[in-house]
């Protein structure tokens, strides 16, 4: 499939954005169980949904740049019923409408319990108000992983890895964000999100990984066999019409070699997982020194750069079935 930039950087921006959302949740949750510090809201609660909503907006901006009619792009939502893509046009104003409430409600400082809970656990807006934007944040990874998922054909796309991918690599660079953040905000708190940021480049190397052994060692469904149904073993197509190009042949097809993908693999895994790890590790055990706010940048930089390239590879090495007929392009 043609790789298309602003999708690719509306995917990994709002994944960012999720992730960071995601750690300060987490945070409040530590707090609220005695196991870190409670940290203040108008800095660092506030702050930190003002970034991670940062990230979210210029996701939705560069999607923006995809469609051939973006004052149209309202209408997607109407076939919600149907469509992964509406669902995700639905979900995404709805996650940042929730966070921007959680920072503006730590903001105004509304952390006045409401009730409590068997006696020990106080409930206030802000806790409602993040656990709704924790469910609305989770199901815009489910919708966009589905938008993917769900296109039975592709089949390097079309299963439950896609949608692990999604969450597991917006929660690492998220929680790799908020390791960085904590650090000039509320240190007390890096040991817990740079621990977390390790588990889920973990979780997500794993996944990944799973994804591009099955993708590798698949078997298409489609061949030419089985599109003409004639199963002789050598079958040559000796022309393809449409010669001069055309959207299929365009839009269907990478126009990356095999070899050039293979390598775009092997380089995202050093810069999305290997490098992060390394630097998260050093930058933990040296969280007392100097080195250490240099080292979470890089590794937030490092692998950001990798998710690009991650995702460029999810589009370029996906094969549709419709290339059968264009391999001679």
């Amino acid at each position: 499939m043609h790789p298309a930039f602003s999708v690719i950087f509306l995917t990994t921006l709002i994944g960012i954005g999720q992730g960071l959302f995601l750690a300060l949740f987490t945070g409040q949750l530590y707090a609220l169980a005695q196991l870190v510090p409670l940290q203040d809201s108008k800095t660092f609660y506030a702050h930190g949904s003002a970034l991670a909503l940062a990230f979210l907006i210029a996701g939705l901006i560069a999607s923006f740049f995809h469609l051939g009619r973006p004052e149209r792009a309202w209408r997607s939502a109407t076939k919600w019923r149907t469509s992964w893509l509406a669902r995700e046009v639905i979900v995404l104003p709805a996650a940042m409408g929730l966070i921007a409430m959680y920072g503006a409600a730590h903001y105004m400082a509304f952390t006045k319990p409401l009730f409590t809970v068997s006696g020990v656990l106080p409930v206030d807006l802000t806790l409602l108000i993040g656990l709704a934007a924790t469910g609305a944040t989770f199901a815009l990874f489910v919708c966009t992983g589905m938008i993917y998922a769900s296109i039975r054909f592709i089949r390097e796309w079309a299963t439950p890895l896609t949608i692990f991918n999604f969450i597991f690599m917006g929660g690492a660079s998220g929680f790799v964000l908020a390791t960085l953040f904590s650090l000039f905000e509320a240190p007390e708190l890096v040991a817990l999100f740079g621990f977390w940021a390790i588990i889920l480049t973990l979780a997500a190397l794993i996944t990944r990984s799973m994804s591009l052994w099955r993708n590798a060692n698949g078997t298409p469904k489609s061949t030419i066999q089985s599109a003409i149904g004639v199963r002789h073993p050598k079958i040559v197509q000796t022309a393809t019409g449409a010669m001069g190009g055309s959207f299929n042949t365009k839009e269907f097809r990478s126009g990356s070699t095999q070899t050039r993908v293979r390598q775009a693999k092997y380089l995202f895994i050093l810069l999305v997982f290997i490098a992060p790890l390394a630097l998260l590790v050093l930058a933990l055990t040296s969280a007392a020194s100097s080195l250490s706010w240099p080292l979470l940048v890089l590794a937030f930089i490092i692998q950001y750069a990798g998710l690009l390239l991650e995702r460029w590879t999810f589009f370029a090495d996906a094969t549709h079935p419709q290339n059968l007929y264009y391999q001679s392009m």
